[in-house]
């Protein structure tokens, strides 16, 4: 599955969708990462650089992914909200093309299950 293929069923989802390659352009973002990142551009994204839109410890991260692709998870506490973030490699056919975001609000009364 490529982008294009993809696009119909992520931009459906509750969940900001943000694709950048191998430079750190970004090359795709869902209705929801649009909509999201508004006050940034939104839309006028695609195409830019990730590294414009983050500090320099960000910036060296997001290096050291698009070098040896590795997964990276981290919780932000916003505005009494917790917003998770998953970065991901992006992949087609064993290929590394980039990096996938995934991030979402976590709802208020989350729940951890322990399953032992």
């Amino acid at each position: 599955m490529n982008l294009i293929e993809a696009k119909s069923w992520a931009d459906e989802m509750d969940v900001k969708v943000t694709v950048c390659d191998l430079n750190g352009i970004i090359v795709y973002m869902n209705k929801a990462s649009i909509l999201g990142y508004h006050k940034y551009g939104g839309e006028a994204l695609v195409g830019k650089s990730l590294m414009t839109c983050h500090n320099q410890i960000s910036q060296e991260r997001i290096q050291e992914m698009l070098e040896l692709p590795q997964n990276n998870s981290y919780l932000i506490q916003k505005e009494n909200q917790k917003l998770m973030i998953h970065q991901i490699p992006w992949n087609e056919d064993g290929e590394t093309k980039g990096i996938v975001e995934l991030s979402f609000y976590l709802p208020a009364n989350f729940e951890v299950k322990n399953r032992d």
